[in-house]
């Protein structure tokens, strides 16, 4: 096949415990735009983009990462231009994050969320 069916990744699905708080924490942090939040999920866009981050409020013990040989990796990696300056952000928010690393010529960090989903952001 010389090319997809499918056109682009239109939303991810964040697992939370506490939706209108975290619904919050990903406006206030993160500066997403929260578009809707009902007792289901709450819808949050990413800049102007078609990217949507929808958060979906679980009892479960459950992330949105994975684990290698018991090391938690990320799934969703974001992009920013001004890297340090959001890692500087995040710290003086409390929020847990990783020191700025380098590889081949690019920045990334790793974070987490109030609800402990790892997260990775890059430039």
């Amino acid at each position: 096949m010389s090319k997809s069916f499918i056109d682009q990744v239109h939303y991810i699905r964040i697992p939370v415990k506490d939706l209108e708080w975290s619904a919050q924490w990903y406006e206030d942090i993160l500066g997403f735009q929260l578009l809707n939040i009902t007792g289901e999920r709450a819808v949050l866009k990413v800049n102007e983009g078609p990217f949507l981050v929808i958060l979906i409020p679980s009892g479960d013990e459950t992330f949105a990462h994975f684990t290698i040989d018991n090391r938690q990796e990320f799934i969703i990696g974001f992009t920013s231009p001004e890297l340090f300056q959001f890692h500087q952000h995040l710290l003086d928010h409390q929020v847990k994050t990783d020191d700025i690393k380098e590889d081949h010529g690019h920045s990334f960090f790793h974070f987490y969320d109030p609800n402990g989903n790892k997260l990775q952001v890059h430039w």
